[in-house]
């Protein structure tokens, strides 16, 4: 059995028991808990290998169209230094009922009750993130492909360089399924947002995660149906199990919704900021009741690792998870076949349908406020990262 002949019975299973191999044969590598607890209670103070970024903003860099930036019109971003490119498409500010009517056919009861949102207006990526702009941070191929030229850095490589890289995964994160084109998965949330923490240092411009509320919105594009689409061209709009030949496929082949966006139902699922619930959105009912002025921009700030929301649906669903309003919660079993312990911060090895999309708010936050959407702020995980930050796995 391999991942590039899965079989056409096995397409749901292929991928992790494949894993489960390489991770049998890695196990023996895995970092013991033992040696942290060692060096938390040693408290050594040891060197970076990471730069100290500067205290400022960094410098943004220049767009083809320079007031599309500005005035919430579509612009192609270009990562510095790098051919990466990739498209952001304005979604207006507007209102709408976020969640599922009781009556939805396969709703799930954390999928309300329905609370009118308000929404400001914000950029969106046209597709989700593709291998060839992630594997520049993942892989850190910006720095080793400027280091190859002998090239001077750019401006903003003095903050870009000071973010976080992940530690080398243990096989291909793209699971033999392809990278050039496609989208990247299998990270957790925090590699997601030290992504777009990345990005915003390269760029001068601040990017992040979609919000929960965020998403949907983008995803129904002025629709209140079940999907942005009728339910029977769901074939046209979204990859899934019956249509996706046993795996994820390049953005942008099938039809977009109303607001251009590529790839909302199906495909890879999409990490949000939000943390998940099982009670749905009565978080957000003002003494027990739907409120009756929309909330504006709700972000339901996690406060623990798991569960954390990610919404559309992934290649190997049924059409009722690819849903305008299905979501759901992050699990540890998305890393369950990961060697090492403490487990990864960085990769979700079970998840080989899970990935990123961008959004970027027309009214960004101070400088001083970007590490609440980028940083951990965990300690299990700072604790680890640290650890990394010297050199260390």
């Amino acid at each position: 059995m391999s991942l590039t002949d899965p079989g056409p019975a096995n397409a749901r299973s292929a991928a992790s028991r494949a894993f489960a191999l390489c991770a049998c044969l890695v196990a023996a590598i895995s970092l013991p808990l033992l040696a942290i607890a060692q060096e938390k209670k040693a408290d050594v103070k040891e060197t970076s290998v990471y730069p100290t970024a500067p205290t400022t903003p960094p410098p943004p860099t220049k767009v083809e169209n320079s007031e599309a930036v500005l005035e919430l019109k579509p612009y192609a971003e270009i990562i510095t230094g790098t051919e990466a490119t990739f498209q952001m498409l304005p979604i207006p500010g507007g209102t709408f009922l976020m969640g599922s009517p009781a009556d939805e056919a396969a709703r799930k009861d954390w999928e309300g009750p329905q609370i009118p949102v308000q929404v400001s207006p914000f950029w969106m990526s046209q597709q989700e993130v593709r291998w060839n702009e992630y594997s520049l941070f993942m892989d850190s191929l910006d720095k080793r492909r400027r280091a190859q030229r002998n090239a001077e850095p750019e401006a903003q490589d003095a903050w870009a360089d000071a973010v976080s890289r992940p530690t080398p995964p243990y096989v291909p994160m793209d699971f033999d399924m392809g990278t050039d084109g496609y989208p990247a998965i299998s990270m957790t949330q925090f590699a997601a947002k030290q992504y777009t923490k990345w990005l915003s240092m390269k760029t001068g411009r601040f990017y992040r995660l979609p919000t929960e509320a965020e998403w949907e919105y983008a995803c129904r594009a002025d629709t209140t149906t079940p999907f942005s689409f009728p339910t029977d061209e769901v074939n046209d709009h979204g990859w899934w199990f019956d249509n996706c030949d046993g795996q994820y496929q390049p953005p942008g082949k099938l039809k977009s919704n109303a607001f251009g966006l590529f790839d909302m139902h199906g495909n890879v699922c999409e990490w949000c900021l939000d943390a998940f619930t099982d009670d749905g959105y009565k978080h957000l009912l003002v003494d027990g009741k739907v409120p009756t002025e929309p909330v504006l921009d709700p972000l339901n700030w996690p406060t623990k690792l798991y569960p954390r929301v990610a919404r559309g649906g992934h290649w190997d669903d049924d059409p009722d998870r690819l849903r305008s309003a299905a979501r759901r919660g992050s699990s540890r079993n998305w890393k369950s076949q990961d060697p090492q312990l403490p487990k990864s911060i960085w990769y979700h090895t079970d998840a080989q349908w899970l990935g990123i999309r961008l959004v970027r708010p027309l009214n960004p936050p101070p400088f001083s406020e970007w590490p609440k959407y980028h940083d951990a702020n965990l300690e299990e995980i700072e604790v680890i990262q640290n650890r990394q930050r010297t050199g260390k796995r």
